[in-house]
């Protein structure tokens, strides 16, 4: 099973920008240790960052026949992007919102995603950890399709 993470815009500037509210852990820091818990699953993982809304909503596309999950920091287009929520809910993939901060006791305008509605769950607050509760939550997800899958064909047989 593959795994697409999708990191939104000025993510790239993690360990450098507001380190009181990210923290000094760079966005490379994040992925190698993504890619660990990937490697000892089992599964496939892809790391794509943009600052350009278009470029996600393409990513996002792209997943389609190439993925079978996302997980997706979308920073400050979750309050904002409803292309990227419709490219989401088009895709029909098991997706899941990351923040490493927790958006819900920050300022208003932060407390509202138009992302999460189109999402599997939100994972807030946890700083870079939150990825790695969100690649357990993925691997969850990942095996309750693969029993279904198995289910529907013992059905099938019988």
């Amino acid at each position: 099973m593959k795994v697409m993470v999708i990191q939104g815009p000025n993510l790239n500037m993690l360990g450098i920008r507001e380190q009181n509210i990210y923290g000094p852990m760079k966005l490379e820091d994040i992925h190698t240790q993504m890619k660990a818990f990937a490697d000892q699953n089992g599964m496939e993982i892809e790391f794509f960052q943009s600052n350009l809304e278009g470029e996600i909503v393409d990513k996002i596309q792209e997943c389609l026949g190439d993925a079978d999950g996302i997980i997706i920091n979308p920073a400050a287009y979750t309050h904002t992007s409803i292309a990227i929520r419709d490219a989401i809910a088009a895709v029909q993939l098991p997706t899941i919102e990351v923040h490493i901060s927790n958006v819900y006791r920050r300022e208003e305008f932060r407390q509202k995603s138009l992302i999460a509605p189109v999402c599997a769950g939100q994972i807030t607050g946890f700083g870079p950890f939150s990825y790695h509760l969100a690649m357990v939550a993925m691997l969850q997800i990942f095996n309750e399709m693969k029993a279904i899958k198995e289910a529907q064909q013992q059905n099938v047989q019988q």
